[in-house]
């Protein structure tokens, strides 16, 4: 497992998103909605987007091959989102959204994405995907998926939640019993737009530390197996690498 520290905060708002434009800002700050890529059309890249969209993002929806073959899926399962190919979403977005099967991180196409904010929203599910020899070996999967996209800032988030609750249970900042989802990342103002996102998506942002951290939200952790509030998440994440032994 990790042996790297696990800094955490609590609730940190949107208005931490870095102001030097380095990144651009999907929370569409003084300059509209941003845009979202999601590489994915199956049920969680559907609700993502649904739920971005309501969000006031524009949603670009990709999937392998041609996207005439998800026009479908995304009139009626995400309505208002745009179809492309995933290189065409990738070049006009402000942040990537990868929710895909996690095995099939190794077809995405690096320089497509590098230069990029990418979302790692995958968990790894052998059961159903088949057994993974390096992400099985790997202390966290995000960072599997880091050193495939060396050229990109990969954050790890979005993962712990239903797709089904991510719809649902999205709430104003401020509201009682506010949702939070945990952020990793080895990139500051990469993790700042990302805890922007999820804020404007509605749950509290809480900070985890590097991406190595990111174990602390994968399947069968605390964190993964339950829903919880900002002072109640942070409280988990800086109790885990006891928890995990590390």
């Amino acid at each position: 497992m990790p042996t790297r520290s696990c800094p955490v905060t609590d609730h940190v708002p949107s208005a931490d998103l870095p102001d030097d434009g380095s990144r651009g800002a999907p929370d569409g700050a003084g300059s509209g909605p941003g845009t979202i890529a999601v590489l994915g059309a199956g049920r969680v890249g559907t609700a993502i987007a649904r739920t971005a969209i309501r969000a006031g993002y524009r949603v670009r929806l990709a999937a392998s091959g041609d996207p005439a073959l998800i026009d479908l899926i995304a009139q009626i399962m995400a309505p208002g989102a745009d179809t492309s190919t995933a290189a065409d979403a990738v070049a006009s977005a402000d942040l990537v959204v990868l929710a895909l099967p996690l095995g099939k991180h190794a077809t995405l196409d690096g320089d497509t994405l590098a230069g990029k904010v990418v979302v790692d929203a995958m968990n790894y599910w052998p059961s159903t995907d088949g057994r993974n020899p390096e992400l099985e070996a790997a202390p966290s999967t995000s960072e599997v998926v880091a050193r495939h996209l060396t050229g990109s800032a990969v954050v790890k988030t979005l993962n712990h939640i239903g797709y089904h609750e991510l719809e649902e249970q999205g709430l104003p900042v401020g509201a009682p019993a506010r949702r939070a989802l945990a952020v990793a990342g080895d990139d500051p103002d990469a993790t700042a737009l990302v805890r922007a996102f999820v804020d404007r998506l509605g749950f509290d942002p809480v900070d985890a530390g590097d991406l190595a951290s990111g174990v602390h939200l994968q399947p069968g952790t605390p964190i993964f197996n339950g829903s919880h509030d900002a002072t109640t998440l942070a409280t988990l994440l800086r109790e885990a690498p006891a928890a995990v032994g590390h």
